[in-house]
């Protein structure tokens, strides 16, 4: 008995589409940034500053609790002790700072390290 099997659509590269080069390019941004302050990339860094340059685009800042939601908006399943250890360690890295209004925004270094454009 002859079984054929379905032929199954090519797969389509990640940087194909305009939102995932947007996505690649902007991780590859944030990579840099931890370069550039000797930090190791990690999942849930990559994630947090990318919550607070979306946040500094939009003109604000936020606390803990505005990074855990829009990262659970997201579908990143983080838990707010590890978010608030990861913006605690990026502070005393001088990533980022926190005002008195107890919100986090980036320092001007980091944001200029963001705002670069790339090389592609």
């Amino acid at each position: 008995m002859y079984n054929p099997q379905p032929s199954l659509p090519a797969a389509r590269s990640p940087v194909s589409t305009p939102c995932a080069q947007e996505v690649r390019t902007g991780n590859e941004q944030i990579r840099e940034l931890l370069r550039v302050y000797g930090l190791r990339t990690s999942l849930i860094r990559l994630k947090v500053i990318d919550a607070l340059h979306s946040a500094d685009r939009n003109g604000r800042s936020i606390g803990v609790r505005g990074v855990h939601a829009h990262l659970e908006q997201l579908d990143i399943p983080l838990s707010f002790l590890s978010v608030r250890e990861v913006l605690k360690r990026l502070c005393t890295e001088g990533v980022i700072s926190l005002g008195n209004d107890k919100c986090y925004s980036l320092e001007p270094q980091a944001r200029a390290v963001l705002e670069q454009p790339t090389l592609r």
